[in-house]
Parts: C-alpha cells; sequence; structure tokens
C-alpha cells in the first residue's frame, strides 16, 4: 500500500516515518516538496504518485503566531486539506487529517465527544476546524479527520523540550495549572494513525490522546521528577503553579480539552498512560 505523508518533516510526520510498518510503501513530503496550500501542485503531486492513503500531518502549529498571521493559518490550516481531500477524490485516495482540541472551547467537565458542538476561541482552532470540515465536505465516504491534544516527541519544538530548557537553564518554572488536557506521545498517535491505515472501514470524526488526564503545572511536574532521575535536569526543580490570567498570551486556550476516545478504544485500539510514554521520549532524549 502506498501512503503519502504530509508535513512529513514535523514532528508527527517524522514519528510516522519510524513507525511505519513493513507494508507500508512511503511517500514522505514535506513543506518544500509540497505546499499543501498550493492546489495545482497538490493535483499534480497526488497525480502523480498515485497514493492509496494521505496522512495529512502539514499544519500551522504555532497557535499564538497564527492570531497576527490568519491568513497564513487559513492557507495552510484550512485550504490545504481540502486540496488533499478533492486531490484523494481524483485519484481514488482515503485521507487521514490530523487535527486538534482547539477546536473546542473548553467550558465542558467531562471529555469532549467527536460529535460533541465545537466553538474555536482561537485563530488556530478556527482554521482547524474548517479544514476539518473541508475535508468530510471534499471526500466524506473515504476520509477520517483524527483530533488529537497536546502533542510532544524527543525532537523538535514542543513543550517538554521547552521546559527540559529552562528547568536545566533557570532550576525552576512558573506554568499554568487551570488547563486541563492530556499530553500525547507523537509515537503513540503515529501509532494509532498506522492501526487507521489498516482498518479501511472506519471514516468521519475520531479522537486520540494518550490515557489520563493532567494540567500543564502537572505535566511539568512529572517532567522534573522523571528528567531528574535521567539526569537531565537537576534535582529539586521548583514547579510553580499559576493562573491562565498570570500568563497571558496572544491566543486564548480551552481550559478543558480533554477528548473521548471511545471510538478507537470500541474497536480494540489500545492506549498507554501519558506519564509512561513521557518516561519513554524522556528516555529518547538522555540517550541521544
Amino acid at each position: 500500500m502506498k501512503v503519502l505523508i504530509t508535513g512529513a518533516g514535523g514532528q508527527v510526520g517524522r514519528s510516522l516515518r519510524s513507525a511505519a510498518p513493513e507494508w507500508a510503501e512511503l511517500l514522505t513530503a514535506s513543506h518544500t516538496d509540497l505546499d499543501i496550500a498550493d492546489a495545482q501542485a497538490v493535483r499534480e503531486y497526488v497525480r502523480v504518485h498515485s497514493p492509496d492513503v494521505i496522512i495529512n500531518a502539514a499544519a500551522h502549529t504555532a497557535v499564538d503566531r497564527a492570531e497576527s498571521e490568519p491568513e497564513l493559518a487559513k492557507r495552510i490550516n484550512s485550504d490545504g486539506p481540502r486540496h488533499l481531500a478533492a486531490a484523494a477524490r481524483g485519484a481514488n485516495a482515503r485521507l487521514i487529517h490530523i487535527s486538534t482540541d482547539f477546536v473546542f472551547d473548553g467550558v465542558a467537565s467531562v471529555p469532549y465527544r467527536p460529535d460533541a458542538p465545537t466553538n474555536p476561541l482561537c485563530v488556530y482552532g478556527g482554521t482547524k476546524l474548517a479544514g476539518e470540515r473541508a475535508v468530510l465536505e471534499e471526500l466524506p465516504e473515504h476520509s477520517v479527520v483524527l483530533r488529537t491534544a497536546w502533542v510532544y516527541a524527543a525532537d523538535g519544538s514542543n513543550f517538554v523540550r521547552t521546559m527540559l530548557r529552562l528547568m536545566k537553564a533557570n532550576g525552576a518554572v512558573r506554568v499554568v495549572a487551570d488547563q486541563v488536557g492530556t499530553p500525547t506521545s507523537a509515537r503513540s498517535l503515529a501509532e494509532v494513525l498506522w492501526k487507521i491505515v489498516g482498518m479501511p472501514d472506519i471514516r468521519g470524526i475520531h479522537h486520540w490522546t494518550d490515557a489520563g488526564v493532567a494540567s500543564w503545572y502537572d505535566f511539568a511536574v512529572a517532567i522534573a521528577e522523571e528528567g531528574a532521575r535521567l539526569g537531565l535536569v537537576g534535582e529539586g526543580v521548583s514547579v510553580t503553579p499559576i493562573t491562565t490570567l498570570e500568563y497571558p498570551t496572544p491566543a486564548r486556550r480551552p481550559p478543558y480539552s480533554v477528548l473521548d476516545k471511545g471510538t478507537l478504544l470500541a474497536r480494540g485500539v489500545t492506549q498507554v498512560h501519558w506519564r509512561k510514554r513521557l518516561r519513554d521520549i524522556l528516555g529518547e532524549i538522555a540517550n541521544a
């Protein structure tokens, strides 16, 4: 089976490549290889390479920067998925599109189901929601939208790498404690995406994260504890909880964005607790 991975240079794209099963014939396209916002380029690339499945890991993920460059975020997060879906339809291919918990406003107190009402609070969330809708409109019978949250990896720019850097440099961090979700290893996400590739009957919107729930503060405490055990940071790093109001950002974020993964769990997909996955990723960093 020929599988095209767009956004192959990002942390999810790299994880998809390293977790690829033997039966997958990979086509990998980073932004320099394929600009998904260019409809003609997408159409021609898909026509020439004729993939059976496209996994779209390309996205404008700089949440705060999207507030000042909404047109660029729209081109990548909204127009790009539409172009990919249209090209997939023309090639009789399936499209698996990665989306985000930021499509929700975070006012719920129970995990968000895939069919829960959406209400994004920021440009990033709004453009990602528009991308979801474009995929489902263009390719309703042969597409999957997989929402995830708080993704990190051993490399790249992410919360874990930022915390390790600040903890090592300063011995202390202040972290928001009133935003709750689930940290998700890019490796976990990649493994589930490959499972979905192998389930051709799955379509529509689904959710996936690692197991468990945490605030950003809880996540940082775990990074400090596990990082100290591996020698990545010093012992006794101070992690101070603060409120969202004490750490204003250009983009508003959902205060609660735990996702209900029941549709995939019912299909036998298994999950691992986020703390174990964090330990695995920190081990990778320590051994690099």
